[in-house]
Order: C-alpha cells, then structure tokens, then sequence
C-alpha cells in the first residue's frame, strides 16, 4: 500500500503517478491523502501539518513494514519527514530513490529496462557500533584533558570530572567550582575552556579576576567598564572584563567577595547579556559563559545577607566541590609524576627521584603529619624545591630529608587548624576572606579555636565546658554555652551556622 500527500493544485499529477503505479504493479494499493500547507517553506507550517497526519493514521508497525519516501517535496518537508521519523512519530525506516546511474542510460533499450536507483537510512544509531565508539572515545579524551593526562586514582574525583566533560560540552549554564586554597578551581576552568574551544565552542578569550583583588569603586570599572570622564581619573574609555569574554568564557574566583550591588549587574548580564557600563545611558551586550569559584560557603553568605539569592540560584545549577589533597592522597603519587613532567618541559631538564628517597618523600607525604595546607599548591613547590637543589638529575634521601624538615617549619608556623585547614582558612571560611583580613591575628587565632572546638562538640554547653575548663571550676554558677553564644554573636555568628556549615563541608 502507498499513502501518497500531495496537494489540491497537483490532483493532475497524484493521478497520473496512481496510473502509472496501477499499471507496473496492479497489485499495488494507492491511496490519495490532500495535504495542503500555507508555506511549502515554512518549518513550523509543513511540521504541524505532517505531525497532524501522523497522529491520525493508525499505524500497525507490529505487523506492518513502514518506508518513508523523502526523495520528493521542499527541503523543509524533508527534514520534516526525518524529524518525525527520528521521534517515532512516523515509525519505520527512510527511502531515498534517484533515477539510473548514468552507465544504465546509455543504450537503445534504455526507455524499456533502465531502472532507478533505492537507498534505505536507518536511523537507529544504536546499531553502529562504530558511531557508538567514536563518541565514547571522544569522552575518554576530554576525560583526560581536563585531568591533564593524570592517571588519578581517586574513584570519586574520576567520576566528577567526567559528570563535568558532559557538562561542559553539551551546557553553556553557569558553572560553580568550590574548595579550599589550592585545590585547582582556576587551573579547572581554563581546562574547560580550552576544551570546549577546541570543539569549535568558543571563538573568544577566556578571562579570569579573582575577585578578591578588586576594590572599592574599581570593582564595577574593571568588570563592566566605563566610558571616558565617567568618574574622576576615567581618562580613557574602559570596556570591562565582561566585554572582552564575550563569545569565551569568564571565571570570577571567589565571587563571595563581590559587594551586592555587583552581583546585581552580574545577574543581570549573565540572564540578559547585556550589562551598564559606568557613566553610560545604553548597556553594552556580551555573549559568554560563566565559571564562578570559592572557597566560601555561599549558603551561609545567602543567610548573613553578604550574597544574593537569587544569583545563588542563578550559578548552583552545576555545582562541583573540588577536594582538598588530603581528600584525595591517594593521587598524590600521580601528581608527583605530573609535576615532575611539567618542570622537564618547562625547564628542559629531566629529575627524577632515588627509588629510597621516592619511598621516603611519598610515606611522609601520606601520612598524618603532611597537612598540605595550601593543597596541590604545596606538592608543585615541594617538587620545584628539590627538583633544583637536586644534583645530577637525581633527587637524593638528604634532598628528601631537607625539603620534610622545610615542609614541617613552614606548617607548624601555620597551624594546622581543625581539618587540616589553617587557622586563617578557618576563619575566612566563615566570615569570608575579606572580614577575616580585619581582624588581627592575636582574634583571628581565638576564633579559630573556638569554631574548631565548637564543630567538634554535640552541644554549646559541651564547647562551653571544653573551652573554659579551668574557668568554670572557680565559679559557684556556670553559664558556659552562655558565654560561647556572646563570643560568636561578636562575630555575627551562632552555634549552629558552625554546626550547619560544618555538615555541608562532609
């Protein structure tokens, strides 16, 4: 049988294919089918009129065999055919004819025995294997792109990077990377960059502020840009972070640190692409996507007031927290190689370490006592450290010795703070790094004791009692978590923000 869809002003021409089809294969059943559209050229037209005929027909494809013919008709009717082919509204497989092959039209007999010529497309790419490979090659490829060629082990840290490889290929939403210091947000973001360009996604720059950086009224001139004469000292016309990644990508590192009215026009340029430039009456456009990174907790930002909800909202949909080198040691080693490779291509000289001094410097570096306060920051100058006071090429027991009594000095200096975290990392967590920069050292080493014995207690009064022990045995009348409470509200703080703060981070 042959559902044939023609319209109204070819009536001539559907009868006489259905003639001509009854007189090469009577036993053939044509079936005419009037199909008008109101522009043979017009998508959404041709669509909705062929979607309309395949929910009218009731197909049987359990014991029938369907083609669907695309040779004839407009273009648009043919993408439509497959598209509906595609979603199973028109079950079946495509058919494709094309009249003989020039070789089969030369000859006297050609008006009697020349035939065409038939193709079948299927469309279901489950069947090839080879399409099915190659997709998944490509993902083991951008997989360890974005790990920089590392054989990490960690089953977790494997599996994020490759939710992020889809993310990043298939998204151009907002993408928020958070952890502590060191763990390698802004190295992370460039990788996505670089690779979404090399798939042809990108023709702009990829433009990276750390946030912390910028001040007062510079902060809106250096992300927006302003014109000439905006402000006193505006000499020249500026235009603005967001300008230059257009068609690229921008990466905010700790974007916490922004002021409200900021993060206002960042909401608005990133919903909008359009955003106001200081001292301007029209807005300026800029097409990018946004990496934004911390190491703040901006669930907490959102409860103190210091962080937008809405901007929350806005950049959380793909969320990703990088671990600490602690949280992944058992990378370590694979690291220690990659940081050995790059310094070999950066410097052209090639070190490797003695196999006692290797077990020496790795068991160390596993072990309870390598805090790795700054993270894979530590592990790079670690490496460079002995890597250039090593002689001949080999990194020797006494380099390794040297460089674990350097390590221990510079993290004792610091304090390890609760987590392996410093006191000052602590600190900034909480109150963020801008309000922990005003605080003097002599406070911000109080407070961090209090919030570490605070997170490591089931109750106020239990970090009461182990704060001021020695206190409360000289008093007829203890009021511990009283105390406690009017330490933190100096702060702006209460027992269970810490507590809270503190699960989120497990």
């Amino acid at each position: 049988c042959l559902e044939l869809l023609f319209g109204q002003r070819y009536q001539g021409l559907a009868d006489q294919v259905m003639e001509d089809i009854e007189t090469v294969s009577p036993e053939t059943t044509v079936r005419g089918h009037i199909t008008e559209f109101a522009d043979p050229w017009d998508f959404a037209s041709v669509y909705s009129v062929l979607y309309d005929f395949s929910r009218r027909y009731r197909f049987q494809p359990e014991t029938e065999n369907y083609f669907i013919h695309i040779t004839t008709g407009t273009h648009v009717a043919q993408i439509c055919l497959y598209l509906l082919n595609e979603t199973h509204y028109l079950p079946g497989r495509l058919l494709q004819t094309s009249p003989p092959s020039r070789a089969r039209r030369r000859g006297s007999d050609y008006a009697m025995e020349a035939a065409g010529e038939y193709q079948i497309i299927d469309l279901d790419l489950s069947k090839y294997d080879q399409i099915a490979s190659r997709f998944e090659r490509e993902r083991v490829e951008g997989t360890a792109y974005l790990k920089q060629g590392i054989e990490t082990r960690s089953a977790a840290f494997n599996a994020m990077i490759e939710q992020i490889e889809q993310v990043s290929i298939r998204s151009v939403e907002p993408m928020l990377l958070t952890g502590p210091t060191g763990a390698g947000k802004s190295q992370l973001a460039r990788l996505i960059y670089e690779l979404k360009r090399q798939r042809g996604q990108f023709g702009g720059e990829f433009v990276s502020v750390n946030c912390a950086t910028l001040r007062g009224d510079s902060v809106s001139s250096a992300l927006f840009g302003h014109l000439k004469g905006a402000f006193t000292g505006a000499t020249n016309h500026r235009p603005g972070l967001l300008r230059q990644a257009h068609d690229g990508m921008l990466f905010l590192d700790e974007i916490g640190e922004l002021g409200l009215d900021e993060q206002a026009m960042l909401l608005h340029a990133i919903e909008e692409k359009t955003f106001m430039p200081v001292g301007a009456d029209s807005y300026a456009a800029s097409d990018f996507q946004l990496i934004a990174g911390t190491n703040r907790d901006l669930a907490m930002a959102v409860a103190r007031g210091e962080f937008r909800e809405d901007l929350l909202a806005r950049i959380n949909l793909w969320a990703y927290e990088l671990p600490s080198l602690r949280q992944r040691i058992e990378d370590l080693e694979p690291n220690i190689d990659f940081e050995l490779e790059r310094l070999a291509a950066t410097t052209g000289r090639s070190v490797s370490f003695s196999q006692e001094a290797r077990t020496r410097y790795v068991s160390f570096a596993t072990s309870a006592a390598a805090t790795w306060a700054a993270n894979f920051r530590d592990l790079n100058s670690s490496i460079k450290r002995m890597a250039t006071l090593s002689d001949g090429g080999r990194i020797s027991t006494d380099d390794v010795d040297a460089e674990i009594a350097r390590l221990r000095e510079r993290w004792q200096a610091i304090g390890p703070g609760p987590g392996n975290r410093t006191g000052d990392d602590l600190v900034g967590e909480v109150l963020g790094p801008a309000r922990s920069r005003e605080l003097d050292l002599f406070v911000r080493s109080q407070l961090s004791t209090v919030i570490g014995v605070c997170r490591a207690s089931n109750s106020m009064a239990e970090a009461g009692r182990a704060l001021f022990e020695v206190t409360r045995l000289q008093k007829q009348t203890t009021n511990d978590s009283h105390r406690v409470k009017q330490y933190l509200a100096k702060f702006g703080l209460t027992f269970d923000d810490l507590k809270r703060q503190d699960n989120t981070k497990q």
